[in-house]
């Protein structure tokens, strides 16, 4: 018998899907990646198309498997990582989606937010979810499309239709597809639906009925690490159990290891996202965060979390360079940056998809404040990176307001590490120490881990534990003065972003 050398996990990410494969001690052994194609209807909408998210997964795995030398027989398990929230409903007997996938960071269904606020308020649900309405969540999403795509309503009330965000998608193709797919998610996935109950991790029939979405849209919840089905695509990891499932965000939290209470990762991707162990009792935000669930091992106690999550980090990067034009490739924008010695009194609060947390306000839109004729485009590009660290310092006030705990340092993650200038700012304007790990890849490892537990290849927490090693740190060095200055110019900057959507304006 081939020994289980390795673990693989595909992160299926808002802009391309990966797909890693690593080995006992947590390490890199080969990677394979694909962007996807972006899709922007209308001005607040999102879209990708989920069959070539699945096509991209299959290579990526085949770019993975051929990078290592190594073959099906020699995977352990396969865990699985994925965009939360992004939403997709298909035919279960021909797999073809039913309209595009409808990505997080939509804004289309705030009337559908604004009617289910109706009766309630904004906080109707979240004593059972943990979340404020908003267009965020999976839950208008899916009621856009029963409500908007021809013929889509009579045929998931007839149960011939399957929902599910990424991972839900990605596990049924590998699992058989329209040959006998399993249709699961995991606990954290369902948390960020707003159709699950915290405290019992099942669907709520109640809300479902308030909402117009038929229970047999829904896939069965089981916990992150555990063997949901094995492999069956002919060529594709047959036979190899597919064990751990993690939204991208608590799988990172998991791979950074924080195991204990008052622990907090924050992720610098397309979006910023920061996580809070707050333990196994949900604790719910009096200061605008997530309650979500955090990971669930095998039958152990469920593991909560507070969550902070900003929509526009990387993605503000993005914007530079391609609307812009003011940089060729994004890690330009550190170089530019650097060239002036501050911000030049810009500040930019890229509200493009209104502002989440700690404010949620939909009708934000961005806006770049403070400027002068003695501004560059230097100055626009430190203020885009400057923004990252704003939003993440707003979000850990509120996170340590609603549980007590100062934080003693964060550990870091994201392709936006790397830019060394936004991680001494971050540690600047949070004044806590910032630390990256050897291992970046902490989502796709978490996944990984999750799905190692499962099968005995790891033994448990402990193992991630002693994998988890310290790369690099950053320490505060400004002063409080100019600290407080910089907070204060930001808070009256984000002022200027907000009541921008109304009757006239629509976008």
């Amino acid at each position: 018998m081939t020994e289980k050398k390795y673990v693989l996990a595909v992160d299926q990410g808002t802009t391309s899907s990966r797909t890693i494969i690593f080995n006992h001690s947590g390490e890199v052994v080969a990677t394979g990646q694909l962007e996807h194609e972006q899709i922007f209807p209308n001005p607040g909408w999102v879209e990708h198309n989920p069959v070539e998210i699945w096509d991209n997964v299959r290579q990526t795995v085949g770019m993975a498997l051929s990078q290592a030398s190594a073959n099906h027989h020699e995977i352990a398990a396969t865990g699985i990582t994925n965009q939360r929230e992004t939403t997709i409903i298909w035919d279960r007997k021909t797999g073809e989606p039913v309209y595009n996938a409808i990505v997080w960071q939509d804004t289309r269904s705030q009337d559908l937010v604004d009617r289910l606020a109706a009766d309630g308020g904004p906080d109707r649900f979240r004593a059972i979810v943990g979340e404020t309405l908003s267009t965020y969540a999976s839950i208008t999403k899916i009621m856009w499309i029963l409500e908007n795509v021809p013929g889509v309503r009579e045929r998931a009330e007839r149960g011939e239709l399957a929902f599910g965000n990424p991972d839900t998608w990605l596990i049924w193709q590998m699992t058989g597809g329209v040959d006998g797919g399993i249709h699961v998610t995991d606990v954290t996935n369902a948390s960020r639906t707003m159709l699950m109950d915290l405290h019992t991790l099942q669907w709520r029939e109640d809300i479902c009925e308030i909402a117009g979405i038929p229970m047999s849209l829904l896939p069965e919840i089981k916990s992150s690490s555990e063997v949901y089905g094995k492999g069956r695509q002919a060529g594709l990891l047959p036979g190899v159990p597919i064990a751990g499932d993690l939204g991208d965000q608590q799988a990172a939290t998991f791979g950074q290891a924080c195991f204990s209470a008052g622990m907090a990762k924050n992720t610098y991707g397309t979006g910023c996202f920061m996580l809070m162990n707050t333990g196994t009792e949900p604790q719910m935000s009096d200061n605008g965060l997530i309650t979500t669930v955090c990971y669930k091992i095998g039958d152990q106690p469920t593991v909560y979390a507070l969550e902070g999550s900003i929509a526009v980090t990387g993605s503000l990067i993005q914007w530079l360079r391609d609307n812009l034009e003011i940089i060729t490739t994004s890690p330009d924008v550190e170089a530019l940056a650097a060239s002036v010695k501050d911000n030049g009194g810009v500040y930019f609060v890229p509200a493009f998809s209104g502002l989440f947390a700690p404010h949620w306000r939909g009708d934000a839109r961005g806006a770049i404040v403070g400027m002068t004729r003695y501004n560059t485009k230097a100055h626009i590009a430190r203020a885009a990176l400057e923004a990252t660290a704003f939003q993440t310092r707003e979000v850990l006030d509120a996170m340590e307001a609603d549980s007590g705990v100062k934080l003693g340092e964060l550990r870091v993650d994201g392709g936006m590490t790397a830019n060394n200038l936004l991680m001494q700012f971050q540690a600047d304007i949070l004044d806590t120490e910032v630390v990256l790990p050897v291992v970046a890849e902490t989502t796709a490892l978490g996944a990984a881990y999750a799905a190692g537990i499962a099968v005995g290849f790891w033994t448990g927490e402990q193992d991630v534990i002693d994998n988890w090693a310290e790369a690099k740190r950053w320490s505060p060095k400004m002063d409080e003065a100019e600290r407080g200055r910089q907070l204060r110019n930001w808070k009256k900057a984000v002022t200027k972003t907000l009541d921008w959507v109304d009757e006239d304006v629509t976008l």
